[in-house]
């Protein structure tokens, strides 16, 4: 069903199989030096120093993962010399110049060095996130079905956030949905913090913010990149090179298209499909407990009928600290946060991205 929704260029397959084995192959102990730009050029799998936690790097695993990342640069930098100079290979570096070919290409051996890149195993936090999703889930199709949107979208959260209530970027988004207060006011309707970590708010804003980029972009491949870039730079990759998404990934050039936009629209096919046969991926986890906690779809109606575009938005929470998850639902349940009327949501409707911070 996702693949006739949403297209699967045979292009992007090497990018949709490095992201399954990030979710559901790689563990958090497993770090991989890989190519930036192909995906399928994978050139080492390390294991990390112990202790290893679910967080940031400790100094040692950071300087382990810098010498095997410098190694990996200098070899690349040696055979692409010997290339350039015709000068006799090593018999290694015979099979790794063959290695690198065969996957993606003669021109892919220059450059290279420039192109390492690595990337953690994530299969125990998707895993969690497997686990926490079944409270929200049906609630998130339910409301995407309201806004007449493919229901698989409720799988989104498995790439910005992992399905944490209280995840936070860079940027400044928080919650599932992974919204910036200037995003919320927009989609939301209000840019406090407490709407934006409200997981049925947020998801409205979603959905909301998902229609308007299908309705400009045209395309889902366009539409969900957005989320990362943008409708304004979608915009500009698509007058560039028009409906083509697998030429927009390969030749858009823009300093904010890097890694993360490029490959967001494969991530998101890679976590419908673990997500979607997760009895695949994780034989040993049971879910039948999770989905009895889903909470009820009645909650994806928490939308008053047209309030005047004045009305005033609920206070804002008095601390920066984010509510614990057991508040969060509860104001859910309770109903002391309501959304806009759609009208209200589409009110002066801005290009950025629910997670680009506002500018």
């Amino acid at each position: 069903m996702v693949a006739g929704i949403f297209p699967k260029p045979a292009e992007l397959e090497p990018q949709v199989a490095f992201w399954r084995k990030v979710y559901a192959k790689w563990g958090q102990d497993q770090v991989v030096i890989h190519d930036n730009r192909y995906l399928n050029l994978i050139y080492q799998v390390v294991r990390l120093p112990e202790p290893v936690s679910d967080g940031y790097y400790t100094p040692e695993q950071k300087a382990f993962l810098d010498r095997r990342l410098e190694q990996w640069r200098e070899r690349l930098k040696v055979l692409e010399s010997k290339l350039v100079r015709n000068e006799a290979l090593s018999p290694w570096e015979e099979k790794l110049a063959d290695y690198i070919a065969r996957r993606a290409g003669k021109k892919a051996l220059f450059g290279a060095a420039d192109r390492v890149r690595s990337q953690r195993g994530l299969r125990e936090r998707f895993r969690k996130g497997l686990e926490i999703s079944q409270q929200y889930e049906p609630l998130f199709r339910s409301i995407f079905r309201q806004y007449g949107l493919p229901e698989e979208l409720a799988y989104l959260p498995h790439v910005e956030s992992s399905f944490q209530l209280n995840a936070r970027s860079y940027a400044g988004a928080v919650g599932l949905w992974q919204f910036t207060s200037g995003a919320a006011k927009t989609f939301i309707g209000d840019d406090s913090l407490e709407a934006r970590l409200n997981p049925v708010l947020s998801a409205h804003g979603a959905a909301r913010y998902l229609k308007t980029a299908y309705e400009r972009l045209g395309s889902w491949p366009l539409a969900i990149t957005s989320y990362n870039h943008g409708i304004g730079g979608m915009k500009r990759a698509k007058e560039q090179h028009g409906d083509d998404f697998v030429k927009i990934v390969r030749e858009y050039d823009h300093p904010l298209f890097g890694f993360a936009s490029r490959n967001y629209y494969a991530e998101f096919l890679a976590a419908c499909e673990v997500a979607s046969q997760a009895e695949r991926f994780f034989p040993d986890l049971d879910l039948r407990y999770a989905k009895r906690n889903a909470l009820p779809l009645q909650l994806a109606a928490l939308t008053p009928p047209q309030p005047p575009l004045s009305s005033p938005r609920p206070e804002r929470p008095k601390t920066k600290a984010p509510p614990r998850r057991e508040s969060t639902i509860k104001a859910v349940n309770k109903g002391k946060t309501k959304l806009p009327s759609k009208r209200a949501a589409f009110v002066s409707v801005k290009e950025s991205s629910p997670r680009q911070r506002k500018r």
